[in-house]
């Protein structure tokens, strides 16, 4: 999971027979590689195993590459001798399964050749992420998507933050898809932009692993945060009866509140709410009715509560901004916006979490950040200040089972120590049960 990161597809109308082709783009600027050109494989790469993305592989040989930038997805089926006609008439035809704009540089592709006969492949299969992938079927003109095998491997981790939660997962080797999990996971009870040193974590998780390695963190177990002295404790439960589950504390009280503490993750607060601020553009003070967060142009901004968009427009002072009326008593309000998010507008209804509009620097403003304001009864407050009521605990005839099994988590997270350096059950004082 990278935050901020934004993939663009440009699309290139050919000169020939009006046919539509797509050119991938990516940010990462780091390969030396930027032709469009398509390069061969002079030798072709032994099956590792009988099945392959669901195909067998006893009568394939197989070339696996990386799609580059400014490389078009016509050249490179079209350089291994398939018909550009054919080949848009069954991207057209098979675009619910998977849209050919969603393919980005960089991703793997294999193509499955008849073993010797390296003209034109029968397979040409790409990889979406770690698991899922989509199969371009030559022989059968169809097109499907399937998704590798994953299994979970129970991992823990732990830490001493001394800067910040991105640099004590870097410098414990941990991966930060577990960090995004574990601000999730306590968003509505722990400010995470106003962590302080010796602000400590465990956390026992599910990794998935495919093909043998890790591929992303399925879910956080149990947790416990220690912030500020005081212990927060997090425990995932789902009971059978249920669809979905959530986390609750010790006591079987929600952690889940009814807004996040803060509208976009891991930024830094800029200026705070004040009754008279020196203001940086107009140079005289007036009232600042919210909290900066300073944050990269294009950032998401995310509404911290379900809701219905009552305002999404420009204005002067405020640039690009939303607002959201979430019940008779509270609203809240996003500021100098660079754009607004896909669906975005008046009468919208939004769910927590929901990326609404991306941070800029619109109106007055002198760098990039989003201004949050907070309302109560139609009065704005502080919204680090605002007390914001519980979700519902665990109901009563769950109890007794989720007491069991939280005796049982605690238990096994408290054996934990948070001063380890290492990864996963290698930690000092972690007994396996």
């Amino acid at each position: 999971m990278s935050l901020g990161k934004i993939t663009t597809f440009l699309l290139a109308l050919a000169g020939v027979a009006g046919l539509v082709f797509y050119s991938f783009q990516s940010e990462d600027l780091s390969s030396p590689d930027v032709s469009p050109s398509v390069q061969h494989s002079a030798a072709f790469e032994p099956a590792v195993s009988k099945e392959m993305f669901g195909i067998p592989t006893e009568s394939y040989d197989l070339a696996t590459h990386k799609i580059k930038r400014g490389q078009f997805f016509s050249d490179i089926l079209g350089s291994h001798g398939i018909d550009q006609r054919y080949l848009h008439n069954l991207v057209v035809k098979f675009r619910d399964v998977f849209d050919e704009k969603r393919f980005k540089a960089g991703k793997p592709y294999t193509l499955f050749f008849p073993k010797g006969k390296h003209d034109q492949p029968n397979y040409f299969v790409y990889e979406i992420n770690d698991i899922d992938y989509v199969v371009y079927d030559f022989l059968r003109d169809s097109v499907y998507a399937g998704a590798k095998e994953v299994t979970l491997e129970k991992k823990t981790a732990a830490g001493v933050i001394q800067s910040s939660l991105y640099k004590t997962f870097d410098e414990n080797n941990l991966p930060q898809e577990l960090g995004y999990e574990l601000s999730d996971v306590f968003a509505w009870v722990i400010d995470f932009y106003r962590l302080q040193q010796g602000d400590k974590f465990k956390v026992i998780y599910q990794q998935k692993i495919v093909d043998g390695k890790p591929a992303g963190v399925h879910r956080v177990l149990s947790a416990v945060f220690n912030h500020a002295g005081n212990d927060f404790y997090a425990f995932y439960y789902q009971p059978e009866q249920l669809k979905a589950g959530d986390y609750f504390d010790e006591s079987a009280n929600s952690l889940r509140k009814e807004f996040l503490k803060s509208p976009i993750k891991f930024s830094r607060i800029s200026s705070k709410y004040s009754k008279s601020r020196l203001h940086p553009v107009l140079k005289k003070y007036k009232p600042h009715l919210g909290v900066d967060y300073a944050a990269p142009t294009g950032t998401p901004i995310l509404s911290v509560g379900d809701g219905i968009v009552v305002e999404a427009q420009y204005t002067r002072s405020n640039g690009n901004y939303v607002k959201v009326r979430h019940n008779s008593t509270y609203s809240t309000q996003y500021l100098h916006m660079s754009s607004f998010a896909k669906g975005v507008k008046n009468g919208a209804k939004i769910s927590q979490g929901q990326v609404i509009g991306y941070v800029g620097s619109t109106g007055l403003a002198t760098g990039p950040h989003v201004c949050f304001r907070f309302w109560k009864n139609g009065v704005q407050v502080d919204p680090l200040k605002v007390q914001i009521p519980p979700s519902k605990p665990v109901e009563e005839n769950f109890r007794t089972d989720y007491y069991q099994m939280v005796s049982t988590m605690k238990t096994e997270l408290d054996k934990m120590r948070y001063d380890w350096k290492g990864d996963e059950t290698n930690s000092p004082g972690y007994t396996r049960n």
